[in-house]
């Protein structure tokens, strides 16, 4: 059976998805469970080289769970031409274009593969069909500039709606699923 590609994604209500750390303001148990519900089923792990070099000098010593377990115990595949300068325990460096290599790696044995952050490596995905599912969480803020998941040029695609949820703040978790 193949294996899903799973994004988990923050955006702000006007869609943007670079750096939340400026705009998401929850941190309520229904969010850290809705996280866990989303990584309790994947074991491998997919970044973008940026995303991996903001986070290797983070979660190596973080201790905010569930994700400091889950990420420096997963296995990690970043997508760069070139070494990264810190290696961080489970990573494979990834030279080759990501749809062939993803599309790999779902024909294997195992359980869902995620992408967390990775906004153009989660794009280059999405356009190729790769993704199954999207966890999407939505903060009640309107960020107003920064790199959006959705850019616009995407052809369409149908999405079935398959969970959603909210916490006391007003954030929406939405679980997508792609459609046929």
């Amino acid at each position: 059976m193949p294996r899903n590609v799973v994004l988990y994604q923050l955006l702000s209500l006007d869609g943007v998805a670079e750096e939340p750390g400026d705009w998401v303001s929850d941190s309520g148990p229904e969010v850290f469970a809705n996280l866990a519900r989303t990584i309790e089923t994947q074991d491998d792990i997919l970044l973008g080289r940026g995303t991996y070099d903001y986070w290797v000098g983070y979660w190596p010593t973080s201790d905010i769970e569930p994700f400091a377990s889950f990420i420096n115990g997963t296995r990690k595949h970043v997508f760069t031409s070139s070494e990264p300068a810190e290696r961080w325990a489970n990573t494979t460096v990834v030279s080759e274009p990501a749809e062939q290599y993803v599309a790999a790696l779902k024909s294997q044995e195992g359980g869902d593969i995620g992408i967390h952050g990775s906004i153009r490596l989660a794009r280059s995905l999405i356009r190729a069909r790769l993704v199954d599912e999207l966890r999407l969480v939505v903060a009640p803020t309107l960020a107003g500039h920064g790199e959006r998941l959705f850019a616009g040029d995407d052809e369409l695609d149908r999405l079935e709606l398959v969970g959603s949820g909210t916490s006391p703040k007003g954030t929406l978790f939405l679980h997508y699923r792609r459609g046929g």
